[in-house]
Formats: C-alpha cells, sequence, structure tokens
C-alpha cells in the first residue's frame, strides 16, 4: 500500500515509522527543513521538505498514487486542504488531524474519512482509566467481554520473583493470563518460566466477569474515581477537566498563570479553578489532595507532570497518571510511583491504525512504553489456523494469543484450545510479529 503522511511531528513520525517497517511505500511530506532531515535519518522511508498544502509537493510525493492519505500536520488549515487535493485526485481513503471545531465539520465535507482530534482522543483515554481504578491501562476486547489491564508491580507484592507458573498453582480459580511483562523499556511477551520482578509493567488478559479478581490479585482497587485534580491548564488538561466534570466527578484544575485561569474558569463552569504551581505540596494538600482519587499531571512539561505527579502520590493521593510528550521517557520512570501515562500522539496513533486496519483487523491498541500491538481480529474460513490448537500453532516468542470470542462466548485460550472460523482472536505481538499475527486472519 502506498501512503503519503502530511506532517513528520510526534503523530506523522510515528505512524510513517510502523507503516515502513510493515514494509509499505511511504512518503512523508515535512515543512520545516531542519525537522524533514531529522526524520529521514529517523524513518526508513521518502522524506519530502515542502508545504503539505502545495499541489506541487503532493504531485512530487506521488499523492495520485497513493492508496491512503493521512494528513497530521500541525496546521489544521494545510491538513484541510491536503485533504482537498486528495479529493479531487479520489485518493480512497483520507485521514486528517484537525483541532478547530469548525474545520471538523468542513473537512467532513470534503469525504474524509476519520477526522482525528488528539487532544479529544486523549481526554477520553483519561476518562476511561477514571472510571477503571488504580490500573495503568484498561481495555476492551470483544464487545467488552474481554478486558486487558496493565499494572506496574509493587516491591511488597507476594508474587515477585515467583514464574508465572508456580503462580498459577497458588491463585484458586485464576481466570486470566499474563500476556507480557514490560521491563526496563523492554517487552517480553509472557510464558509459564517468565519470572516478575518488582516495578514490572504487567499486561493481563481477563474474562470481563474476572476482572475483580485480577484487581485483588495486583492488590489494587477497581473502585471508578469520584474526585480528581489536574494539573495544568493545556488544552489536554482543559478537555479532560470538561469530561470528568460532564460526567459527575468532582474536578479541579490547578494552573499556576492568573490570566488563563480567569478564562479556563469562564470556560468551565462545572470545574473549580485554582490558581497556583501544580507542584507545590503546600497548595496540595490545600486542595485534599490526601482525599483525592486520582492525580492528572497534564501541564506542557513532561518534567513537571513527573515532579506533580510524584508530589501528589507522596501526598496520599490515591492513583496519578502523568502525561508524556517524549514517550521514550516513560521507561525511565516506570515503577518510581507514577501508577499510568498518557500520550497525545499514541491516542490519536492508536485511532488511525483502527481506522487504517478495519475488516479483519477489528481493533489495535500501542502502549507508551512498548512497541508491543494488542490486536483483535476474525478468523476467517481460508485462515491456515483453522481447526489447529494453540499448541500446534508454535507460535514464536513475539507473539501470543491472550483471548477468543467465539459468537457470544469469550474466553482465555489454554494450549490445548482449537482455533475455528469466525474467532476473535486477541493477540499480543512485537513489530517482528505483527505481520504473521495478521495473517492468522486469513
Amino acid at each position: 500500500m502506498r501512503i503519503v503522511i502530511v506532517g513528520a511531528g510526534a503523530v506523522g513520525s510515528y505512524l510513517a515509522e510502523k507503516f515502513s517497517y510493515e514494509g509499505h511505500d511511504v512518503v512523508v511530506i515535512e515543512s520545516d527543513p531542519e525537522r524533514a532531515v531529522e526524520a529521514q535519518g529517523e524513518i526508513d522511508c521518502l522524506v519530502i521538505n515542502g508545504n503539505g498544502a502545495s499541489a506541487e509537493t503532493l504531485k512530487k510525493a506521488g499523492l495520485g498514487d497513493a492508496d491512503l492519505l493521512i494528513a497530521v500536520s500541525s496546521s489544521d488549515a494545510v491538513n484541510v486542504l491536503a485533504c482537498a487535493a486528495g479529493t479531487k485526485l479520489n485518493i480512497p481513503r483520507k485521514v486528517a488531524r484537525v483541532e478547530d471545531p469548525q474545520l471538523k465539520a468542513e473537512v467532513e465535507a470534503l469525504g474524509v474519512d476519520l477526522v482525528i482530534d488528539p487532544g479529544e482522543a486523549a481526554a477520553r483515554e483519561l476518562l476511561q482509566l477514571a472510571a477503571s481504578g488504580e490500573v495503568a491501562e484498561k481495555i476492551e476486547f470483544a464487545d467488552g467481554e474481554l478486558v486487558l489491564l496493565g499494572a506496574y508491580v509493587d516491591a511488597g507484592a507476594g508474587f515477585v520473583d515467583m514464574t508465572l507458573a508456580e503462580l498459577k498453582d497458588t491463585v484458586v480459580g485464576w481466570d486470566w493470563l499474563v500476556v507480557a511483562v514490560i521491563r526496563n523499556g523492554e517487552t517480553i511477551i509472557a510464558r509459564g518460566s517468565t519470572k516478575l520482578a518488582e516495578h514490572d509493567h504487567v499486561l493481563m488478559m481477563a474474562r470481563v466477569g474476572a476482572t475483580e479478581q485480577a484487581y485483588r490479585w495486583l492488590g489494587l482497587s477497581s473502585r471508578p474515581a469520584e474526585k480528581v485534580i489536574v494539573l495544568g491548564g493545556t488544552r489536554l488538561a482543559r478537555l479532560t477537566a470538561q469530561m470528568l466534570a460532564e460526567h459527575g466527578i468532582r474536578t479541579t484544575l490547578i494552573e499556576s498563570d492568573r490570566d488563563r485561569c480567569r478564562v479556563i474558569a469562564e470556560q468551565l463552569p462545572g470545574v473549580l479553578i485554582v490558581c497556583g504551581e501544580p507542584t507545590d505540596p503546600r497548595l496540595l494538600r490545600a486542595e485534599g489532595i490526601d482525599a483525592t482519587d486520582t492525580v492528572m499531571a497534564l501541564t506542557g512539561w513532561d518534567g513537571e507532570n513527573v515532579l506533580g505527579a510524584l508530589a501528589a502520590k507522596s501526598l496520599g493521593a490515591r492513583e496519578v497518571i502523568a502525561r508524556f510528550t517524549n514517550t521514550e521517557l516513560v521507561g525511565l520512570v516506570s515503577g518510581v510511583g507514577i501508577d499510568a501515562t498518557v500520550s497525545s500522539r499514541l491516542s490519536a496513533a492508536n485511532e488511525i491504525l483502527r481506522y487504517v486496519r478495519r475488516g479483519v483487523i477489528h481493533s489495535v491498541t500501542t502502549f507508551t512504553d512498548s512497541d508491543a500491538e494488542a490486536i483483535e481480529l476474525e478468523v476467517g474460513a481460508d485462515s491456515s489456523a483453522v481447526g489447529k490448537t494453540l499448541a500446534d500453532l508454535k507460535l514464536p516468542h513475539s507473539m501470543i494469543i491472550g483471548g477468543v470470542q467465539r459468537g457470544e462466548k469469550a474466553f482465555v485460550p489454554r494450549g490445548n484450545t482449537t482455533i475455528e472460523v469466525g474467532d476473535h482472536l486477541i493477540v499480543i505481538a512485537l513489530p517482528e510479529a505483527i505481520a504473521m499475527a495478521e495473517k492468522l486472519s486469513g
């Protein structure tokens, strides 16, 4: 597939790298000369320095022969104009990043298939986390019948240094599957011999009816947040605070700039706006941090988000979530007290990946601190996996089937589970195994 991507920012470069790795013919257009040079050195694809709204640049990128246009530059106007050009050239599929509400309606009228707002995507993810208790991830698959939970292993957990096989023998009614362990930036697809260590980021698949037991095993509460403090006055902070308040969650937003506080107070009448330093311990105490369920550090600076989240945790907040612009930093702070992380880039990329791979691929999820993907796919009649057990498939160590939906029944598979036509499989795969995972569909 030939893919033209306008914009080599966080979202564009991430998608270009992923699609290029999968063997697609990718061309990236970037207006900033320095960023274009950087992107050419980072991504194995053609990078053109030029204006993504220019007909000449788009022609140079071969837009007329493209199967997919993804316009995700930082300029709404450029993205809209690029999609307008794509419409004239009858490009089969078009995706646009647009934040301006008025422009969203206009770009949809151009026949754009997916309009994505990274801030709104991340805010929805944060709302989901607030409703999910103390986990780092809670991702639903198979029409909500299977759930992928993520959490960090506490130093005092009773299962540290035990293998998963040993753990299974100690838990009565074990009805979930640890599918991956993220440790020091490396993702390990779990096997029975895998040992758990403190500060590991564990991903586990469970039936929806077994999630409460999984929470207890992890030593976490599943109670939804009733009180949330948002640190920062960024667009993401405002969008998130608004969504939280609209869902009946008591929400406080702390911002240091007085003028911005006044503007936000007018925009968000249902949110308590406090003017002060988001990382000030005295202010956090005054706002009842020890009685707060969730603190979301959503300033524009990764370092300030780390400091704010850690300060909130040390002062008694039940759960803290930090926003990261540079996701490479996530692995460096894992296990130090931050319960979950969010990235606007990954939130937007996840939605785009779901759209691009739709069809037999029903869902795609990526993670802030891992290059693995969780993929839900449907097994077709021509799949070579039909009639074989998981043991017979002899899957590589870089992938695992964590869940199966068969009709109205969803379950965590075992080695003797036989694959049938129409099954929905939830596969966790590292980059080198993603193509193989998708072939399970047929």
